[in-house]
């Protein structure tokens, strides 16, 4: 007994002990816990020490300053279910998603399975602008699609579709499924022709590469006073389409008097935004009205000018993609057009046709040109004066008819002329085409490289420089005399076409200053845009080059 009670309270006392070390072992590590060490670690990343350093200053020298910034974000609440149908309105011009918002809930078409109205969710999109229709016989590619009530318009009102066909003179039928306001079921007809905006001699006339196309649907004549609200091609009238395009018709009571169109921009690593300026800025003084320039690619500061003209009001830029399977990842599709020229002029006729139609009733004349040519008046300031004053009446002294086209005469100003003569020092040299006052004394041979006013009452289909094929009387050309205005060309060498010819234009260069009516209002108005967009910030130059610099690698 005695020994049992002695075993028992040793056990008891060991238990004591034990408890009592090991709260003194939590206590212990408690207590170091709180003791902040900032020892060095080989496995600790150094820029986290120092961070951990800065905030106990921060910590103690300051309660308030920290906890007082605030990021700076767009707190602009989400967009309401009709805002975001107006945005994508915005983005995408040439689907009719207002229309369809409002009579989403409502069944429409011949019945249930027979040409339904498609819904947007339905529609099969490629590279992001463009519809498809897939028939038994090639697919096809869609743009956009405008109302064409010209009175030279023969066929009477008629919407044109615009896009690619994989066929060289197709010859699938179609049918187009008018759809208009008020009305649940589509006006049906057949497509009236396939118009083809390229000529077979140019190359790649071959089967299976996507070709444009402008295709005639013309409103039968009990609804021809009535505008489509949307349109979608099929090949058999009752098909349920995948495609549904808003049919565009802009058509303001009076006509302004010149616009420019300018194909997909491709200039993802060359930063020609301060000629750029200097080019807008010179059309905007000969009497441009609006510049409408096409986006395929371009370079961060390019982006900067087109948004500052564009809430200016001076430009209008659509985004663009290449048709089909064509490449349009950044670099690899400037690489590709570089190499696939004949694809690259073939896609171009895309933008120009549906410049010219989105603006044909707004504008008298359409000029397509590159932000590297200028149509220059060899006497006065302004295309008005050119047209008015000098081409007209002598165009109409000839023939009473006015032409589809009044085509400029073509003439390099090569960047090394300048050379042998050097700089101007009353000129920035950032002002490009004031600087380049010399050029090849001869032109380019007769129809050869110009560029046109085009008449809008007149042009069926545009190429870069003359029309395929016109409305009425045909595609007649009224060559501008080189002693009333003549097209500035401004290049470091003759297109390649030229080069045998560009050695002896080289030779015989002469002096041309006829832009420099034009020096003050144009110095003026460049230095001006670029001081309010930070182009002569030295810290923001820095920053382009180091931007720049790590693109490129």
């Amino acid at each position: 007994m005695f020994l049992q009670g002695n075993r028992g309270g040793r056990f008891f006392t060991k238990v004591i002990t034990l408890g009592i070390i090991w709260a003194v072992i939590i206590y212990t590590a408690l207590q170091f816990r709180s003791i902040k060490l900032d020892v060095p670690m080989p496995h600790l990343n150094s820029r986290f020490l120092l961070q951990k350093r800065l905030d106990t200053l921060t910590r103690h020298d300051s309660t308030t300053e920290a906890t007082d910034i605030e990021p700076s974000v767009d707190k602009s609440p989400s967009l309401s279910e009709d805002k975001l149908i107006n945005d994508i309105q915005n983005r995408l011009p040439n689907l009719p998603i207002v229309y369809w918002n409002l009579h989403k809930n409502q069944p429409m078409g011949m019945n249930r399975t027979c040409a339904r109205f498609p819904s947007i969710l339905d529609i099969e999109f490629n590279n992001n602008y463009w519809q498809t229709l897939h028939t038994s016989n090639g697919t096809f590619h869609f743009f956009g699609a405008y109302l064409d009530k010209r009175k030279n318009n023969r066929l009477g009102p008629t919407v044109r579709v615009l896009g690619m066909i994989d066929r060289i003179e197709p010859t699938v039928i179609t049918h187009c499924q008018f759809w208009f306001d008020g009305k649940k079921e589509p006006v049906i007809a057949k497509s009236f022709e396939y118009k083809y905006i390229w000529y077979k001699k140019w190359g790649n006339y071959k089967q299976g590469i996507f070709q444009p196309y402008l295709t005639a649907c013309v409103i039968p004549q009990k609804y021809n006073s009535l505008v489509p609200q949307s349109i979608s091609l099929v090949e058999k009238p009752c098909d349920n389409s995948t495609n549904n395009l808003r049919v565009i018709y802009d058509a303001p009571k009076e006509k302004k008097d010149f616009a420019v169109c300018v194909k997909g921009l491709d200039f993802l690593h060359e930063d020609l935004s301060v000629r750029l300026v200097e080019w807008i800025e010179l059309l905007n003084l000969l009497g441009a009205d609006k510049v409408f320039l096409y986006q395929l690619q371009v370079h961060p500061n390019i982006t900067k000018i087109l948004d500052h003209y564009e809430k200016e009001g001076k430009v209008q830029v659509t985004p663009i993609t290449l048709a089909g399977v064509l490449p349009n990842a950044p670099a690899l599709q400037h690489y590709f057009l570089s190499k696939k020229t004949n694809h690259k002029r073939q896609n171009e006729l895309i933008p120009y046709n549906d410049c010219f139609y989105k603006n044909m009733y707004k504008y008298k004349y359409i000029a397509l040109l590159d932000i590297d040519e200028v149509i220059m008046p060899i006497e006065g300031t302004t295309w008005k004066d050119l047209m008015e004053n000098k081409v007209l009446p002598k165009a109409l002294k000839s023939n009473k008819e006015e032409r589809a086209s009044y085509n400029v005469r073509n003439v390099y100003f090569l960047d090394d002329l300048i050379h042998d003569h050097g700089w101007f020092k009353e000129i920035p040299k950032y002002m490009h085409m004031l600087q380049h006052v010399y050029r090849t004394k001869n032109f380019t041979k007769p129809g050869q490289y110009v560029k046109c006013f085009h008449n809008t009452e007149k042009v069926l289909t545009l190429h870069n420089h003359f029309p395929l094929s016109c409305l009425g009387s045909g595609c007649t050309s009224y060559p501008i005399e080189t002693t009333d205005a003549q097209l500035q060309h401004y290049r470091a060498d003759c297109v390649k076409t030229l080069k045998k010819s560009c050695e002896e234009f080289r030779k015989t260069s002469v002096m041309d200053t006829t832009i420099w009516k034009f020096k003050e209002p144009l110095i003026q108005r460049v230095s001006s845009t670029l001081k309010t967009l930070g182009f002569f910030n030295s810290n923001n130059n820095s920053d382009m080059l180091k931007e720049s610099s790590i693109r490129k690698r």
